[in-house]
């Protein structure tokens, strides 16, 4: 358990040193008055919790001050960790306990997709899963070629088309052949859509249709890859992504490399959807299922 704690401790290293380990400087022994909070408000805005959650925490902090007679602002450290807690919820259980269970992967170029679904297989195949991946991104060749690399590398089967070919047959022969393999999991990589685009996201509504035809009921997870490191940006792909197809979790990836990390509660409080995974390193073991109570301590670590 130490071990587990001291990995997300060191990834969020850069976190807990930006805009939240500024906090410590201003929750020392002076009194608690109206600079304390507007200084309080500027960090969190600056570590992207967003206006309406800073708000909310804020409220909540005054409160807990009126109602406990608090006076001193490092008496404010306690009670800021405990409110930054209620406000992440505890991802759900994977259940995945179709065969196989069908995910669809999907978030922007550049969100670091395509490497977390190769983390996500490593973790499946050590949990004993037979995996098999799509590469339906075939607008980027690029793209096919990595997750076969991964492929090779993890030894899995990769269902790929050729470049610029049409990315539901992709999805729709990955999913076949998961069932005639017996897989356990199929994972399907899509184009990594910018979330202004119409036509691409109409598109993604397209790979979301037809692997349900390939298998009535898939796809049975939809997962959303953000990157750490883009702050408030990633509410809106998520927005806009949750429209598109059915998201049932985020993955927050770079988190290692984000000097912020406050989105994880915008998240949750704007779109209600489970933090399902964060990245805290290049490893595939440093893909780790979300843990609320470490990543508040991490991003806390320096108070």
């Amino acid at each position: 358990m130490n071990k587990l704690f001291s990995r997300w401790r060191d990834g969020l290293s850069r976190t807990s040193k930006a805009a939240f380990g500024q906090i410590v400087s201003i929750l020392g022994t002076s009194e608690i008055n109206a600079e304390t909070w507007d200084d309080l408000e500027s960090l969190l805005l600056q570590a992207d919790l967003g206006l309406e959650t800073t708000t909310s925490v804020l409220d909540s902090l005054k409160q807990i001050t009126r109602t406990e007679g608090l006076t001193r602002a490092n008496e404010l450290s306690a009670a800021l960790r405990r409110e930054l807690r209620a406000r992440l919820s505890t991802p759900p259980a994977l259940g995945l306990d179709h065969k196989p269970s069908v995910i669809l992967v999907v978030g922007v170029n550049g969100s670091g997709k395509t490497t977390t679904i190769a983390k996500l297989a490593s973790r499946f195949i050590g949990e004993g899963r037979k995996v098999l991946l799509g590469a339906a991104d075939t607008f980027r060749a690029a793209a096919v070629d990595q997750l076969q690399v991964w492929g090779d590398r993890l030894k899995v089967e990769v269902i790929a088309g050729a470049f610029e070919s049409d990315p539901g047959a992709v999805a729709f022969n990955s999913v076949q052949a998961g069932i005639a393999r017996g897989a356990d999991i199929v994972m399907i990589d899509t184009a990594g859509r910018l979330h202004t685009r119409f036509n691409l996201m109409e598109e993604l509504k397209k790979v979301n249709r037809v692997v349900g035809k390939a298998l009535p009921g898939a796809p049975h997870e939809a997962w959303l890859v953000l990157d750490a490191t883009i702050g408030q940006n990633a509410l809106q792909q998520a927005r806009s992504f949750k429209e598109a197809v059915n998201v049932t979790g985020v993955i927050l990836s770079k988190l290692d490399s984000s000097a912020r990390g406050g989105m994880a509660f915008a998240i949750q409080r704007e779109l209600g959807l489970p933090i399902l995974f964060a990245g805290l390193g290049e490893k595939p073991e440093d893909l780790q299922p979300f843990d609320p109570d470490a990543f508040v301590d991490g991003i806390l670590s320096n108070n």
